[in-house]
């Protein structure tokens, strides 16, 4: 507790739910000028719990006091090793004023209730980063108040019940608990300047009030929260876990550029709103994580996504909500437990001195998500084709759309960078149809003129439980948006 008089050093937290933050005057003496790599490792830190991942630097700015505490009852971190985080984006809107709600386009509903839940891993020998985010729409077991919505955890019992959920559903222990206020992220991207995102679509959602045209956007910070909150697109919240990872990305690639680090002021006022943002569990040994994380880098940050059996589930309660492929799931969080990365194929459990001939991969078409858009003048094209790929066992959530042109003649099947496997394997049961990669998110079937036939898929002879050796990831590196 400060002096009466006392100037509170660093930052003032309080007052609105965008962070409120003032920087007070410079009656201080300055600080050691610090090198390019210390400014640069003190921005990742700020930068990470600014968006939902920790990943390196020490914080010049930070004292403890400018850190709130909750008590999540995690398990204690180690000295050292591999650690695991939850960090919990919570959106109160209590403190906003009728303005800001109408500006928002959050509306009026008072308490806390979690936007974004996020599992990271800091391997032992913390050079590596993997983040796994969790659907909010996740349906699971939350302890002691029956199956829910996994975001309900933190409504019916704060932190801590938060913290036992996640631990229920991945097996893993939590060492740290990490809450930031997602509106707070809008002072963030603002403090930067703003940050860089691309959709492949156009997103139209008077829900949040965003309007872009597919292509690369500038966005401050009140568009860049609708980009990363939007369910206006065909996965709903399957997309907006794609967005945000994608705002992280960028938002890191801004605050380690050489605009930023060289430039103080600008420096400052990033690490300062970040911090103002952010409560911790425990609320010791942060900084000190911090620096033995200095060498990490966007290649080194790895975003992998929980396999999914069913993304059009219907809850007893009559809810959407969406249903985990347990037996995948459990062995990618078991590879996690076991510090191995995931970008890897699992390590085999007994050696062999034969060298293996290169096995061909098998995508299990429970795992390939699917939109489908009629590209024809002809009617419940799309939803046809929607049942036939759902009767073969892929996933095809939301309803079809319609291409602006209604003169494709040929069925054609698209994908994304990275996802030809799945498209090969959508191919496989369209007879004729075309193969192509775009800029698109995920595999996309556009129905042509020819009205596709599509076959039933031919199950191989493994068993359809067993889960992928290696899960899909991208780096942060990945997920910026090409100039």
């Amino acid at each position: 507790m400060r002096e009466p008089g006392e100037e509170d050093g660093g930052v003032l937290v309080g007052g609105d739910a965008y962070g409120g933050v003032r920087l007070t005057p410079a009656t201080r003496p300055r600080r050691p000028v610090r090198s390019a790599k210390a400014r640069r490792r003190n921005v990742i830190v700020a930068g990470l719990l600014s968006t939902g991942i920790l990943v390196s630097t020490g914080v010049v700015w930070a004292t403890p006091r400018q850190i709130g505490t909750v008590d999540a009852g995690v398990t204690a971190p180690k000295s050292q090793g591999a650690e695991n985080i939850l960090l919990v984006g919570v959106d109160k809107r209590d403190d906003l004023t009728r303005q800001q709600q109408n500006q928002l386009k959050l509306g009026r509903e008072s308490g806390q209730r979690t936007d974004t839940m996020m599992v990271i891993h800091l391997s032992e020998d913390h050079q590596r980063v993997t983040v796994v985010s969790l659907p909010r729409d996740t349906w699971t077991t939350i302890p002691g108040k029956g199956d829910h919505k996994i975001n309900s955890a933190y409504q019916f019992g704060g932190p801590k019940l938060t913290m036992q959920t996640v631990k229920a559903a991945t097996g893993l222990e939590i060492n740290r608990y990490i809450e930031v206020n997602i509106l707070g992220f809008i002072d963030v991207v603002d403090s930067l300047g703003g940050v860089t995102v691309c959709t492949p679509i156009p997103i139209n959602d008077p829900k949040t009030g965003l309007n872009l045209i597919a292509g690369t956007h500038q966005l401050q910070g009140a568009q860049a929260l609708g980009y990363a909150r939007t369910r206006a697109t065909a996965r709903s919240d399957l997309d907006r876990i794609d967005r945000q990872q994608q705002v992280i990305s960028a938002l890191l690639n801004r605050a380690l550029s050489a605009d930023t680090l060289a430039n103080p002021a600008k420096l400052a006022a990033f690490v300062n709103s970040t911090l103002s943002t952010v409560k911790v569990d425990p609320d010791d040994g942060l900084i000190g994580l911090a620096t033995q994380l200095r060498d990490v880098s966007l290649e080194d940050v790895r975003f992998a996504d929980v396999p999914l059996a069913n993304v059009d589930f219907k809850a007893p309660t009559g809810e959407s909500a969406v249903l985990w492929d347990r037996p995948a799931a459990r062995d990618m969080f078991r590879r996690i437990d076991a510090d191995q990365d995931l970008a890897k194929p699992a390590p085999t459990k007994t050696a062999t001195t034969a060298t293996p001939s290169p096995a061909k991969t098998v995508v299990p078409p429970e795992s390939v998500t699917v939109k489908v858009m009629n590209g024809t003048l002809i009617t419940g094209l799309g939803a046809r084709t929607k049942s036939a790929l759902v009767a073969s066992g892929f996933k095809v959530p939301g309803e079809p759309g319609n291409t602006d042109k209604k003169d494709h003649k040929q069925t054609l099947v698209r994908y994304a960078a990275g996802q030809e496997a799945a498209a090969r394997l959508v191919a496989s049961v369209i007879p004729g149809a075309e193969l192509k990669q775009a800029d698109v998110e995920g595999v996309e079937v556009i129905a042509g003129s020819d009205q596709p036939k599509i076959k039933k898929l031919k199950q191989p002879d493994t068993p359809a439980s067993k889960p992928s050796s290696t899960p899909t990831t991208k780096t942060a590196m990945e997920n910026i948006c090409k100039k």
